[in-house]
């Protein structure tokens, strides 16, 4: 497959033990994209979030699959009242993850937004009390959390041929790449110039995260084939 006509600086790496090809956008990966929630951010529902700490936690998170929902289970009876403001309002449902009449396993809501998001009138402050836990535990966050959840904003958009060859995009997460909903997304951080701010360039800063998503090995070749772009020195054309 091609890489999307979209003017963007792409990098493929054939990986033919596992018989994939990875596509990298290197214009966004190298870009100095950030999250800049509570930095601005005005979250993504219709009426901006005067906090900054809404974020893309309004509409919950999602599971991928059944490793997914357990794991975050796991590390969920870790935590702890000073960590998770509504943790209490867990127990009286029945847990923070409940699974819709379409048979999707999601996280609650409280208060228009994910269960484990802590609000800013918690001692501990707002933010993820998942994200909160792994950081105290010198643990993370990406093993704590819902995969949805670390993965933003870098989408895995998987294509597979007839004879069972994988071509991946590593690109970032579109509005489209949510379906219909991200229509109704008001804002969206990868559209926006505001949060195009980071100190380093992505692929340094989510190094984490891509190594998660592609493997130790890819990614150094990926990091070895930017460095090895910076270094070279373009050629006068006469």
């Amino acid at each position: 497959m091609r890489p999307p006509a979209d003017g963007h600086d792409w990098l493929a790496i054939e990986d033919e033990e596992d018989n994939t090809t990875w596509m990298f956008d290197l214009t966004f990966l190298r870009s100095d994209f950030t999250c800049i929630y509570g930095n601005g951010c005005p979250s993504i529902d219709a009426e901006p979030d005067p906090t900054e700490t809404l974020g893309c936690c309004t509409h919950g998170a999602h599971f991928v699959d059944d490793e997914d929902r357990e794991s975050v289970a796991g590390y969920v009876a870790l935590l702890t009242d000073t960590q998770w403001q509504h943790r209490r309002a867990a127990i009286d449902k029945g847990g923070p993850i409940k699974k819709k009449k379409n048979g999707d396993w999601v996280t609650r809501k409280v208060d228009g937004a994910c269960i484990f998001l802590n609000r800013e009138n918690f001692p501990g402050g707002g933010g993820c009390a998942l994200h909160r836990a792994a950081l105290e535990a010198d643990q993370r966050p990406l093993d704590w959390k819902p995969d949805v959840c670390w993965q933003v904003p870098i989408h895995l958009d998987i294509h597979e041929d007839a004879y069972g060859h994988e071509t991946v995009f590593v690109k970032a997460w579109n509005r489209r790449d949510w379906g219909p909903g991200g229509d109704d997304f008001h804002w969206w951080c990868i559209e926006e110039e505001s949060a195009y701010v980071g100190p380093n360039s992505l692929y340094l800063t989510a190094r984490d995260e891509l190594v998660e998503m592609v493997g130790q090995s890819i990614y150094d070749r990926l990091s070895s084939q930017i460095d090895l772009r910076k270094s070279e020195t373009p050629v006068a054309i006469s």
